[in-house]
């Protein structure tokens, strides 16, 4: 199957969270390529209204490159449980939000406390992050790929760095949680990193 080379010398990441841009902008670093954010261009966060993570990542990544007029890159990830049939899943953000007067704001110790308020009674503690990137661009053409990665889930959450619910997540193999690795060490082996593999080997030139 062929794909499409990523020639621009520039590219949107269709994202408004800042630990995803972080994260994904120090993953595309040795390409040198000029990386921007939708939450920098002011562009607007489209309604995900797809059950599957490449689907919503497809409506971003579309959406930022027809709005932005370049190519757009939108990651879609999310946490899953499987005691509780896989979710949070697609809803991973939604767990976490709450309303502080009349905005709604992302509490992902609050969102944390629920997975375990659901699931600490099981015995299966097997859990799963899954990450999706979609490249598009402005012509409506778009290159998907999809990584996961596998382990177990803790309570208390341990650690401060990364975001989301990696302090409460503990990969196959491993000791530490996601919040207490390094981002070196976490980018190794997350699912992100193994989408993103994906993705470099199908639409990025050798980095130069």
């Amino acid at each position: 199957m062929s794909h499409r080379l990523l020639t621009d010398p520039k590219i949107v990441l269709a994202t408004h969270n800042a630990g995803k841009v972080r994260e994904v902008a120090e993953l595309l670093a040795p390409w040198k390529l000029d990386v921007v954010s939708a939450g920098s261009l002011g562009l607007p966060e489209p309604a995900e209204t797809e059950e599957s993570f490449l689907g919503n990542a497809r409506i971003k990544a579309l959406d930022a490159a027809r709005v932005a007029g370049l190519p757009a890159l939108a990651d879609d990830s999310g946490f899953s449980v499987a005691a509780l049939d896989g979710a949070p899943g697609v809803r991973t953000a939604d767990w976490a939000e709450t309303r502080q007067g009349d905005k709604i704001v992302r509490d992902y110790a609050l969102a944390m406390s629920k997975v375990e308020e659901l699931a600490r009674h099981a015995t299966d503690r097997r859990a799963w992050f899954s990450c999706a990137l979609v490249l598009a661009w402005p012509d409506g053409h778009s290159e998907g790929f999809l990584g996961e990665a596998h382990g177990h889930w803790v309570w208390p959450p341990r650690g401060t760095n990364g975001f989301g619910y990696d302090p409460m997540f503990v990969p196959d193999g491993h000791a530490q949680t996601f919040g207490e690795m390094t981002p070196t060490a976490k980018h190794a082996i997350s699912h992100r990193a193994a989408a993103f593999a994906q993705f470099a080997a199908a639409c990025l030139p050798p980095p130069s």
